[in-house]
């Protein structure tokens, strides 16, 4: 099986297990929850591990307050729905994976100008673009779909741009840190933060978001 077929049934895996969890929600929610941003503040330390005090605080921090967003989108999501919580839910998930999907494609097929050379040579301006386009489309139908309220269209590609901030701030650690994968649990995706970089901001943002009434 070659990596691209491999990194594609990992996503499916953890696609299932994510959607599987949070469709569920209550407590295999929640621990799903707590085990991811556990990974991701192992690996973080690891990652950062002779930096500084200040560094595991604030990875503890950043993970702390993703899990504590996803926790609170999950229970509680767009008030103006009978099950606004998985809706919500769904839309961050969608909208980071797109985004994800999309900068992967876009930028192999038309990526030529390097959109941060000296933090991530791979990332170019057309994966950008390409994912903030699938992050439109898909928030869009989603949004259309489930009764969302269209006040979440414009953040859909705005969001997908700060997933691709949080991949690059964590290639960015990597970079410093002179590893290429924050770990290898995930067969062909690395470590959990590798497969989370994204997520954890769009999760903050989107809560944030919601609590300022945005869904009305």
């Amino acid at each position: 099986m070659n990596e691209l077929s491999v990194r594609a049934v990992a996503g499916v895996v953890l696609i299932a297990i994510a959607i599987g969890a949070a469709m569920i929600g209550g407590y295999p929610f929640a621990v799903l929850v707590a085990l991811a941003a556990t990974g991701v503040f192992y690996e973080w330390t690891r990652l950062t591990r002779g930096w500084g005090i200040a560094w595991p605080i604030v990875g503890f921090l950043y993970c702390l307050a993703a899990a504590l967003a996803l926790l609170w989108i999950r229970e509680h999501g767009d008030p103006q729905l009978p099950n606004g919580g998985l809706v919500l839910t769904f839309w961050v998930f969608l909208v980071t994976w797109s985004t994800d999907i999309g900068a992967y494609f876009v930028g192999r097929a038309f990526g030529s100008t390097k959109l941060a050379p000296s933090v991530s040579p791979g990332k170019t301006w057309a994966g950008l673009w390409g994912g903030m386009g699938a992050a439109a489309l898909v928030g869009a139908f989603w949004t259309w779909a489930s009764g969302l309220s269209f006040a979440w269209l414009p953040l859909a590609p705005l969001f997908a741009a700060v997933a691709q901030g949080g991949d690059l701030f964590e290639s960015w650690i990597k970079r410093r840190a002179g590893v290429k994968d924050s770990g290898n649990l995930i067969p062909g995706h690395g470590g959990v933060f590798d497969r989370l970089d994204g997520l954890l901001p769009v999760v903050i943002f989107t809560a944030l978001a919601a609590m300022a009434g945005l869904s009305g």
